[in-house]
């Protein structure tokens, strides 16, 4: 277990100048590609959020975000979320994110928004399982030419744009670790499911673009990073989700939520548009 744990906003050059062995230790990214000092300094000034997770007075994390305007609505985006790799597993992620609800609501925002790569499992299921998020917006190859944002050679960097409709009921139940209601998945259909190949190795299956299910499931791999030695194999998943995700969210569909288990799926929801169920 990690030692007393605390989060406060992080306000000045020399706290800042922590972020950047933070981000060098989590995600190994070249100078050129990490969040420098100065940014923070002119994004705080101006409205953005630094909070930083303390260990025993030792900086183990933080998050970041900054003020913007999605769909002609005032909101805050969430870029950075970084764990020192000895302090993770403890929910110090989580308590970030809860921390940085707070600190929004009382500027009188209700919405948050970031981007993720929807093949990385752990991340969908803090970002809809536990947090609560909505999905209906992909972004193909978003940050294009970037090695260090890639899944491995001749992958695009596909992301998922979330909402955190941080004032809904929904949310405040999260926040208060209310169970809802287990799912069952059985009787549900499924747009995507993989199969077992000979050599042991998990393809997706072909894509069903015809459903009309109120609620249906798309399956995902659950450990990209287990696939590192075969990306033709993390194309071939990425690709197929891609087109399950944007198809139905054309179709006005949302995901809503993420099971994650030996076999992961996203729960996709048919849903009116620019509105959330309370």
């Amino acid at each position: 277990m990690v030692g007393k744990v605390s989060i406060r906003r992080l306000t000045d050059r020399g706290e800042f100048a922590g972020l950047i062995d933070i981000q060098r230790a989590v995600w190994k990214h070249p100078d050129l590609d990490l969040t420098p000092v100065h940014q923070f300094c002119i994004s705080t000034f101006m409205g953005g959020l630094v909070l930083g997770a303390f260990v025993d007075e030792e900086l183990a994390g933080f998050v970041y975000s900054f003020p913007a305007i999605y769909n002609g609505k005032f909101c805050h985006h969430s870029h950075l979320l970084a764990v020192l790799p000895q302090f993770q597993g403890y929910g110090l992620g989580k308590k970030l994110k809860w921390a940085q609800r707070r600190e929004v609501l009382k500027m009188g925002l209700d919405l948050v928004t970031w981007t993720y790569d929807p093949m990385q499992s752990r991340n969908a299921n803090l970002n809809f399982h536990t947090l609560g998020v909505i999905c209906r917006r992909y972004l193909p190859d978003f940050y294009g030419e970037t090695p260090q944002l890639k899944l491995g050679p001749g992958i695009p960097t596909d992301r998922l744009l979330v909402e955190w409709p941080i004032k809904s009921a929904r949310v405040q139940k999260k926040a208060e670790e209310k169970e809802e209601k287990t799912i069952d998945l059985g009787f549900l259909p499924k747009a995507l499911e993989g199969y077992g190949a000979e050599d042991g190795s998990y393809h997706p299956g072909p894509v069903n673009l015809k459903l009309a299910a109120p609620v249906f499931l798309a399956e995902t791999i659950r450990d990209v990073k287990s696939l590192q030695a075969r990306p033709e194999l993390i194309g071939k998943w990425q690709a197929a989700l891609r087109e399950v995700l944007t198809h139905y969210f054309g179709r006005g569909y949302a995901v809503i939520d993420f099971i994650f288990g030996e076999r992961c799926y996203y729960l996709l929801k048919k849903m009116p548009a620019g509105k959330m169920k309370k």
